[in-house]
């Protein structure tokens, strides 16, 4: 029972998080629907039952399963990650990243940095965010141009603050992108 309801919190806290952020990046619409999948049945139970509370449950879940089907839901139904971004390329006959629209980049910036925050809770910093980010291997399968606009922001955060990037994200328009 304990990690059903630390998983509600732990998903509750950072939805809120993302909202408010999104509400200062000028997409409060977007924020409100914020990760609402996380609540599916799918979703939620195996986050309740793979609850870590300091990092993703899917990560214990595919130590577990050899996969995380929660995960394949999420990314799915949710626009806002890179992963959602691939389609087949018919002249490679490969997986390739397509660009994302910018309210989405918006998104996925408001989300990370939520994220940070709800994980590593009171030693969280501004430089968290971009390390996370570098240490990944996400910038190198995402869209080079989304990449760099995602990378762009997050750098602003460690080196002028959040309210510098929240300033920049809000100025920012598709044709800048």
């Amino acid at each position: 029972m304990g990690n059903f309801i630390g998983h509600f919190i732990t998903i509750t806290r950072h939805r809120h998080m993302v909202i408010y952020h999104c509400a200062k990046a000028g997409i409060l619409w977007q924020g409100l629907r914020h990760d609402l999948s996380k609540y599916s049945p799918t979703e939620f139970f195996a986050g309740a039952k793979y609850y870590l509370g300091d990092r993703s449950p899917t990560e214990a879940e595919r130590a577990d399963l050899g996969c995380s089907y929660a995960w394949m839901h999420h990314k799915g139904r949710n626009k806002h990650h890179f992963e959602y971004w691939t389609d087949y390329n018919i002249k490679t006959k490969q997986m390739e990243p397509v660009k994302m629209p910018l309210k989405y980049v918006k998104e996925m910036f408001c989300d990370r940095v939520a994220a940070g925050k709800i994980y590593q809770g009171k030693r969280y910093t501004d430089n968290n965010p971009i390390e996370y980010f570098m240490r990944g291997s996400a910038r190198n399968k995402m869209h080079p141009d989304t990449a760099r606009l995602l990378e762009g922001w997050l750098r602003l955060v460690q080196t002028d603050g959040e309210a510098a990037a929240f300033r920049r994200i809000r100025e920012t328009k598709e044709e800048d992108y």
